[in-house]
């Protein structure tokens, strides 16, 4: 337009402006800035707030800020441009400061945009204001609103308010909808109840996006869900979605953590471009299922193709050198974790090489290193450490940890439930009922075991002395039939078992 002889006017700035904010071109949009005021266009409003806009978007939050402040005038939008500018760059304490000093009234797009800061920051509270005020206003809780609500409600594990409002906008759900409330799901560890969500939107004819998917795929891989993996996987090579790093990676870790080895390393090799959450995806997988040496094979392919590891992976390849039994290997990866890579152990670290050193019988060391940890021990040492003085019958240790679990707030049952069973079954009846009188002093009950089986496509969990399952009938004809031929075979002990089931 230039070269052609054309000048630039009110109307034109904002638009580029606004193209510069979507390529995060700041290098154009201070050559811009330039020109508007070399041109005499800086006093207007709308070329105003696409600078504050561009700035705040690009990163350059103070330049923005410096806008904003010398404008004469400012409306809804030159708010709104700065305090979304602020969540996209991720400032949101910022943009909630900013968005109480507001002296106009917000629009939607304002509001949108600080349930998103308010999601991030987990600021509950004033998102139920901020929900409140649009109910008095009798804002239109539509489509957009109600996505952004829900949103900050997940974020904020309150799923009870998310699901009423994924119920309220039921004839205005997106694929934005579904997918928010099914990915909330799975990062609050409500795996099954994602994939009954799932399973209604297919019923609701909302196809699924590649963020769904993989969502989907991660409360497949929480719940061991493989028929239902399959079916993604099928769906996405049908549909022609293009694998990206992220789905590349939700599938890998899907295949491994059901136990799919085979197709998760083809899954893997497949892949043209993967990162590190990608190699830990794989190697936490092999790792869960005892392929130490794969584990370790795939760490050395990581390193030398100059892929920097971080904690996860360094507790992928120390949980596989914990359940395939190869102490030196874990002793030594845990030394080069801080003197090779500058990583500080999480307490989970620790706790790998703890479990690594009582399950080889190494109790002393184990002891030793609980004693230099920078941190108290959490219950999954303890328990490890337990689990190794059950083995040795090492009552003097038993008693020390049970000094420690009178003075932390340890809330496990499975610790207790050790600890006196140790005592119990070397005669100290004293000891065992001790723990059993700490354990209800402090409110703890045993939570019940609980199995998960899929069928047909659909995940049934099973808890200890539950008779709730609506199959429960046809499940016991069945247990009866197994009884009986497992006493005509002569296998008395599982007929026992049967019966008492």
């Amino acid at each position: 337009m230039v070269q052609n002889g054309f000048s630039p006017d009110l109307y034109t700035f904002p638009v580029i402006l606004r193209s510069c904010s979507k390529i995060s071109g700041i290098r154009e949009g201070i050559q811009v800035h330039g020109l508007v005021v070399k041109m005499g266009f800086w006093s207007d409003l709308y070329v105003q707030n696409g600078l504050v806009n561009m700035y705040s978007v690009c990163g350059k939050f103070g330049d923005g800020y410096k806008v904003f402040t010398e404008m004469p005038l400012r409306d809804v939008v030159s708010w709104t441009s700065l305090i979304s500018g602020c969540v996209k760059s991720g400032l949101f304490d910022r943009a909630l400061i900013l968005f109480t000093n507001m002296d106009v009234e917000p629009n939607v797009a304002t509001i949108v945009s600080v349930l998103v800061a308010c999601g991030r920051l987990g600021d509950v509270r004033l998102g139920r204001e901020i929900h409140g005020w649009v109910l008095k206003r009798e804002f239109e809780v539509g489509v957009l609103m109600g996505n952004a609500l829900m949103d900050m409600y997940v974020k904020c594990v309150c799923l009870d308010d998310a699901k009423k409002l994924f119920c309220e906008i039921s004839h205005q759900r997106d694929a934005i909808s579904w997918t928010c409330i099914i990915s909330g799901l799975v990062q609050c560890k409500c795996p099954k109840e994602a994939l009954e969500f799932f399973h209604a939107m297919q019923v609701s004819g909302v196809e699924p996006d590649i963020i769904t998917l993989a969502s989907v795929l991660s409360a497949c891989a929480s719940m061991g869900a493989l028929e239902i993996g399959r079916w993604v996987h099928e769906y996405v090579d049908r549909k022609g979605i293009e694998w990206d790093v992220h789905m590349g990676t939700a599938m890998t870790d899907m295949y491994a953590k059901c136990g799919s080895i085979d197709m998760a390393l083809c899954t893997f090799h497949q892949m043209q471009h993967k990162n590190i959450s990608t190699y830990n995806a794989l190697l936490g997988g092999l790792a869960m299922h005892g392929h130490g040496n794969e584990v370790l094979d795939h760490f050395e392919q990581l390193l030398r193709l100059g892929i920097r590891p971080n904690e996860i992976t360094y507790l992928a390849v120390l949980t596989a050198c914990c359940h395939s039994g190869m102490v030196e290997e874990g002793r030594q990866h845990f030394h080069h974790m801080s003197r090779d890579h500058n990583l500080s152990p999480w307490i989970e670290h620790f706790g790998c090489v703890v479990d690594l050193l009582c399950r080889a019988g190494l109790l002393e060391e184990a002891l030793a290193l609980t004693e230099a940890m920078p941190m108290p021990p959490d219950v999954q040492i303890w328990g490890a450490l337990l689990s190794a003085c059950k083995a040795k019958r090492d009552v003097e240790t038993s008693l020390r940890i049970l000094e420690h679990l009178e003075e932390m707030k340890c809330d496990d049952s499975g610790v207790y439930v050790l600890l006196s069973n140790i005592f119990a079954s070397n005669g100290r009846w004293e000891d065992a009922a001790k723990v059993r009188k700490l354990m209800k002093n402090k409110g703890i009950k045993k939570h019940p075991g609980s199995s998960i089986v899929e069928i047909d496509g659909k995940v049934h969990e099973f808890l200890v002395g539950d008779s709730k399952h609506p199959q429960k009938e046809d499940i016991h004809v069945v247990l009866n039939v197994l009884a009986k031929q497992a006493f005509f075979e002569g296998h008395s002990y599982e007929y026992e078992r049967l019966i008492f089931v």
